[in-house]
């Protein structure tokens, strides 16, 4: 069993302990230490643009350009905080979220306005965005987690998906975790990402709109998801692994050189709807996912891990399917994709490997 414990940081910003034990968390509320540090007051919430001409919102934050990038060990503000440096977590942790100190989105909660067709439509970009670690210690990887400890990062993501689902103004909430200098990230310390966004993104605007157009044609009998999971199930051809209430794919029309799809049999909306066997089974399915990754290679593999969960609003509870995207760019040893001018400008993706070939390197793979 999972529980937390809120507490805030120097400058106000929540920040919760999930531990795996009402023991632990017990001992936590009566010894944890505050955070000492003389923190400046948080910065003023961004600003979201609205672009006509492709009828999407884009979130300006300069002052993001200041926060902390790929620090030495001794420098981590995900560390626990010691005798020596005050950090971001104050105390010893078995995972740990908190605000973000340079968020894209927030701290300001409210609701975006309509846009119309003015070329300047602009707001505070409100929402918020969270920072998870996945443990204290600051060389490993989520795939070489516990079972335990990946447990409770899951009953984490859980538990932030329907609180944040629940603020004023948030209308999708979305898990992810980038790992690898080559994807970009700040910080070498296992960690994943929050974010409670004020609008639908375009990405799962476009799914929305497609699953529950299938939803209603199948008079409400099954998800798109549902339906493309059923189908990869009888071909065989693209399939990693199958369990009792998750499977993991290549999904035929694979946009990068690694993708998997890792979805849960039964229809639910988000991590929160998941029971306490479906969260077993996923915390058992998914590092081995990324131990599949990691062995294809003699070194890591760099990859985002996103979690797609239904919007907030209820029109898309019913036709929404969760389900993992875990991409990677390394089509080679020593080789990467750029997104170049076809997938940047157009969109348009070109793969140079074969989701079918990729599917049985996957399945070949250790796990060990």
């Amino acid at each position: 069993m999972t529980t937390m414990t809120s507490t805030r940081l120097a400058d106000g910003r929540e920040l919760i302990y999930f531990d795996s034990s009402p023991d632990a968390a017990k001992r936590r509320r009566g010894t944890s230490p505050v955070d000492g540090r003389q923190l400046d007051p948080r910065g003023e919430t961004g600003e979201a643009r609205f672009d006509v001409l492709t009828g999407e919102w884009v979130a300006v934050a300069a002052h993001r350009q200041n926060r902390t990038h790929l620090p030495p060990a001794d420098e981590c503000p995900l560390c626990p905080s010691d005798g020596v440096r005050q950090t971001e977590i104050p105390s010893g942790y078995e995972v740990a979220v908190f605000e973000n100190r340079f968020p894209s989105f927030g701290p300001q909660l409210g609701t975006l306005p309509a846009p119309d067709d003015a070329p300047a439509t602009s707001a505070p970009a409100y929402g918020r965005c969270e920072v998870i670690s996945f443990t204290e210690d600051h060389v490993g990887s989520f795939g070489l987690l516990p079972f335990e400890r990946v447990r409770t990062v899951v009953d984490a993501w859980a538990q932030r998906t329907e609180a944040l689902s629940a603020m004023t103004g948030v209308q999708q909430v979305f898990c992810f975790e980038n790992r690898g200098a080559e994807i970009g990230v700040t910080l070498h310390h296992p960690h994943g990402q929050i974010y409670a966004y004020p609008f639908i993104t375009p990405r799962s605007t476009g799914m929305a709109k497609l699953a529950r157009r299938h939803y209603l044609r199948s008079g409400g009998l099954e998800t798109l998801t549902s339906s493309v999971l059923a189908a990869e199930r009888t071909n065989g051809e693209r399939m990693i692994v199958e369990g009792s209430h998750f499977s993991a794919y290549v999904p035929f029309a694979a946009r990068w050189p690694l993708e998997i799809h890792l979805v849960p049999h039964r229809q639910v909306p988000d991590l929160a709807a998941l029971t306490g066997e479906e969260r077993d089974e996923l915390a058992e399915l998914y590092p081995q996912l990324l131990r599949r990754l990691d062995s294809l290679y003699d070194s890591p593999t760099p990859y985002i891990a996103a979690w797609h969960q239904a919007p907030v609003a209820e029109d898309f509870r019913p036709s929404g399917h969760l389900h993992l995207q875990l991409t990677s760019p390394r089509r080679a040893e020593d080789k990467l994709k750029y997104l170049a001018g076809s997938e940047a400008a157009m969109g348009a993706f070109i793969n140079d490997t074969a989701p079918e070939d990729t599917a049985a390197r996957l399945r070949a793979a250790d796990t060990a």
